[in-house]
């Protein structure tokens, strides 16, 4: 199958003072339509850097990043915008909803960016939180919280789902029921989601575990069956 992202040579400098940081240092890989990833490595170690590129957020210094036929990372910024926009949804670990707007709203607001939207009904359905969609997040559980905020990710139709440690605020039985959603959006509408994160468990679900280390790719580990969210264990 047809990678749906490719990229080779990424590299990323930040200047702190006299002294440069090598965030990414060369690093190569693509993702395929579909897959499931988990990108694994300790703090500093270039992977929320790489998510950011590849979610059109932030350039790299040098390197390809292709999507699709088109280089992002030499798009203008009207261009990653739309982008940003409509390819790619993005999960981080707080979940950053607005807080005068209910969780309809809220998964609204995304929808209404997309030429293309999932109903956001539908979401509500598949969250399992329409008795809750006139709740604003202030009356909503983390858990609650997080499930609306995939839902937001989700209702622009993105092909890309990239979320930054969304597990990590929460408890161990919520942190399996986020997982069972990201694994139903990947099964049922075909998103390819690559999770970052520090726990190294979580690779168990993935289809493919992208070690990080020092801003290189140490390897790659291919699952040949994957894991369900209940049987990892934390």
């Amino acid at each position: 199958m047809k990678p749906i992202l490719n990229v080779h040579g990424l590299t990323k400098e930040y200047d702190m003072g006299e002294v440069k940081v090598n965030a990414l240092r060369g690093v190569s890989f693509s993702f395929v339509a579909g897959e499931f990833i988990v990108i694994l490595g300790p703090s500093g170690s270039g992977k929320s850097t790489m998510l950011n590129i590849i979610g059109g957020i932030d350039k790299p210094t040098s390197g390809e990043v292709i999507y699709q036929d088109k280089d992002i990372s030499k798009a203008s910024e009207n261009e990653l915008t739309s982008y940003r926009r409509q390819a790619v949804g993005f999960v981080f670990q707080f979940y950053n909803l607005i807080p005068n707007l209910t969780a309809r709203e809220n998964i609204s607001l995304a929808a209404e960016l997309s030429d293309n939207p999932i109903p956001v009904d539908e979401l509500l359905e598949r969250i399992d939180m329409v008795d809750r969609g006139d709740h604003f997040p202030s009356q909503l559980s983390g858990g609650q919280q997080q499930r609306v905020a995939i839902a937001r990710a989700i209702a622009k139709n993105p092909a890309l789902l990239l979320c930054d440690e969304p597990t990590g605020a929460l408890d161990v039985s919520t942190g399996i029921q986020v997982l069972r959603l990201l694994k139903h959006f990947n099964n049922v509408y075909g998103k390819t989601v690559a999770i970052i994160t520090h726990n190294a468990s979580i690779g168990g679900i993935a289809d493919r575990v992208f070690h990080i280390k020092d801003g290189l790719i140490d390897k790659i580990i291919a699952n040949k069956t994957p894991l369900i969210p209940e049987e990892v264990s934390w």
